[in-house]
């Protein structure tokens, strides 16, 4: 079996963080978002991949995974982004008559996607795709079961027929090429991978839903990145390797050796990267720190801190902020109580 990451998109709810850099390449828990999507996909044995890139995204992709180690990769341009089943048929020659996992990059899942490539490798059918329950269906692919297998599955319907969405993995046998050849394009422009598999299961073929175990997420908009951030920290094992001085490290935290904390409180789970100091500041549970940063005199909690990025001399704490590489905070006169930040990469807030 192949996989397929579509990686073409702007990340347009996710700006400004999206204006200099592209959704796939923002990191969360330490990583970008595209190297989770790879390892998830490596985790169920699927080690050909191919990414979906556009002329926008293209470069920074390529600068992400040139050394990355294991997988056998290749990037496939797609210069017309028109919709997630246009983006899974740029890939037709590349597969060949091999079944595929389409992996939606900006999607986490608490335990990968192993379970639904060991049922379609055991059942064989011509599509199975995960499956969850939302609150608000009118907002996803929604399908309607009988059995396990899904007799419909209509995109953003006004009026849901259930409550289970399409999750971001699916898994096709090559009939998914012949149900995308001719389709029409929908009202909003876009041709639908869902309108595709609406294909199959109207001529007949197997098209089965498994339900998600363990949490779900789509890291789509700034507040399901920081909610991916907490998850995947939630795993986190401590580490200290790093220089430590007058300092109080609690909780589960990573410490690597090129990084220095001096008079300072951190209370894990919290994942510091290489290069960073750590200075007369308190760092919160559930943050992640990028290579190379600076916290001075400030505090900083359920964040995500790029590389690169400054927070000096701030005399309120930070938190719930996303700040890109090489952003730059710095303090002056306290105002509110607390701030809440997203800033895109070089972005620089002075307080004063």
């Amino acid at each position: 079996m192949k996989g397929i990451i579509p990686a073409a998109g702007l990340g347009t709810r996710l700006r400004p963080l999206t204006f200099t850099r592209p959704k796939p390449v923002l990191n969360v828990a330490g990583k970008p978002i595209i190297i989770h999507a790879i390892e998830t996909l490596r985790s169920a044995g699927i080690d050909e991949i191919a990414v979906i890139v556009s002329d926008l995204t293209r470069t920074e992709i390529e600068y992400t995974l040139k050394d990355l180690s294991g997988p056998h990769l290749t990037l496939i341009d797609q210069h017309q982004q028109l919709g997630l089943g246009h983006a899974v048929n740029m890939a037709r020659d590349w597969a060949g008559s091999e079944s595929v996992c389409v992996y939606l990059g900006d999607n986490l899942f608490e335990f990968g996607i192993g379970s639904f490539a060991r049922q379609f490798e055991a059942e064989r059918p011509d599509a199975l795709i995960a499956l969850v329950e939302v609150a608000d269906p009118s907002a996803f692919g929604v399908a309607r079961l009988d059995g396990e297998r899904i007799v419909e599955l209509i995109e953003k319907p006004k009026v849901p027929i259930s409550n289970l969405a399409v999750a971001g993995a699916y898994f096709f046998s090559s009939r998914i090429f012949e149900a995308l050849s001719d389709l029409p394009p929908s009202p909003r422009g876009e041709y639908e991978i869902t309108d595709a598999i609406q294909r199959l299961i109207t001529e007949g073929s197997v098209v089965l839903g498994q339900r998600v175990q363990g949490w779900w997420k789509d890291t789509g908009k700034p507040i399901d990145l920081l909610d991916a951030n907490r998850l995947l920290l939630e795993r986190l094992e401590a580490c200290i390797e790093g220089e430590v001085v007058g300092s109080r490290l609690s909780g589960r935290v990573q410490l690597p050796a090129s990084s220095r904390v001096i008079n300072s409180k951190i209370v894990g789970p919290v994942l510091i990267g290489e290069d960073v100091i750590i200075e007369n500041a308190y760092v919160g549970p559930f943050t992640s720190i990028g290579r190379g940063s600076v916290i001075r005199n400030a505090e900083v909690e359920h964040s995500v801190i790029e590389s690169l990025a400054q927070i000096e001399n701030v005399d309120i704490r930070l938190q719930d902020c996303l700040l890109g590489v090489r952003a730059r905070v710095r303090g002056g006169r306290r105002v509110p109580r607390t701030l809440k930040l997203t800033l895109s990469d070089a972005s620089e807030v002075e307080l004063t």
